[in-house]
């Protein structure tokens, strides 16, 4: 997630936002095909907590059980209209790659890379360079390509007889719902505001009555599709319903989606990558444009994401066959100041 290179603002002023999907579609592949073969400890997958699409490499790498040959990288959760930067870090660079700025390893690949510096990428180690961007190919790879080193009991999160469902899914989810609160957040005119935000709850609607009768979106257990929704429904009452002005329904006033939401939040590998400090730092001290003040709200209270959510009574297993992943690396762990807090 980034705005436009060189660019200080994020609303189109003109009407509808249009996100720029050109990514370097370089692929990692187990036989090497595009020059990047899988390798453990070659590559380092950059995040930020505070992006919704980063945060699906994270769950995914988490769930796979990926650690020990992709190592992570996290920015800080605000960028300038350069680039996210490794402000976190001793001395504000990355301990592995030992640059600043994220923007580095785009030029490295790219010499004024043009486009924007977004999150996820993985860069390979030895060069530094970018090899890939390509937020929605990067996960499926993590799932197929890299399937020699997921941990024993490793769930199938893109099982290849449910693919064509998945892959519809998704489908609908990125257009309506995760792409959706940015066409509502960053319309520029009245009539495209009210276009993004009837296509999203409409959207909702859809899918909460197709979690009525089934727990996960796709097949009786955790896949792909259920990631990439779970990371909008995690920031939607405290960005989207207020900022991107998402405001018809709050995720807690949605019953069965909030509900499918506190079972997947509850299950490891989920909650456990969710900082809502950083969450809220960068959506409400970078978007200016929406939010001039840079205040950021102290809310939502999140002692009710730890609430019972009787969602097994639908059957499905979350990892079929095989395994919750352990706990996050200690270097990975969110502060616990900054994780959504259990009741007292």
């Amino acid at each position: 997630m980034a705005q436009n290179a060189g660019s200080t603002g994020y609303v189109n002023p003109k009407g509808s936002f249009e996100r720029d999907q050109r990514y370097l579609t370089t692929r990692i592949t187990a036989d090497g095909r595009d020059g990047y073969p899988v390798e453990p400890g070659r590559y380092r997958l950059v995040v930020s907590r505070a992006c919704p699409w980063a945060n699906r490499a994270s769950i995914v790498r988490r769930l796979l059980g990926l650690e020990p040959v992709l190592s992570l990288g996290i920015c800080g959760p605000t960028h300038d209209e350069r680039s996210w930067t490794f402000d976190l870090d001793p001395g504000g660079r990355d301990p592995v790659l030992g640059i600043e700025r994220l923007q580095e390893a785009y030029f490295a690949r790219v010499p004024d890379y043009p486009r924007g510096i977004t999150v996820p990428a993985i860069v390979e180690v030895a060069t530094g360079q970018v090899v890939t961007n390509d937020f929605p190919q990067m996960t499926l790879d993590l799932s197929t390509e890299w399937r020699e080193h997921h941990r024993p009991g490793a769930p199938d999160l893109y099982p290849e007889h449910l693919r064509e469902e998945i892959d519809e899914v998704d489908d609908g989810v990125f257009r309506d719902v995760n792409n959706g609160v940015y066409r509502a957040g960053f319309a520029g005119t009245q009539s495209a505001y009210e276009r993004a935000y009837d296509r999203l709850f409409t959207r909702l609607d859809a899918l909460s009555e197709r979690l009525s009768r089934q727990r996960f979106l796709v097949g009786d257990t955790i896949t792909e599709a259920d990631v990439r929704l779970f990371t909008t429904l995690a920031r939607f009452d405290a960005v989207y319903h207020g900022h991107f002005k998402c405001n018809r329904s709050k995720l807690t006033e949605m019953p069965v989606l909030w509900a499918y939401f506190r079972d997947l939040f509850q299950t490891p590998g989920f909650g456990d990558t969710i900082d809502l400090v950083h969450i809220k730092a960068h959506y409400y001290e970078v978007h200016r444009d929406i939010n001039p003040t840079g205040v950021v709200p102290k809310g939502p209270d999140t002692s009710g994401w730890w609430e019972p959510h009787h969602r097994e009574e639908l059957g499905g297993r979350p990892f079929g066959d095989g395994t919750p992943p352990g706990p996050p690396l200690p270097a990975e762990v969110v502060p616990a100041e900054h994780a959504p807090q259990r009741p007292a």
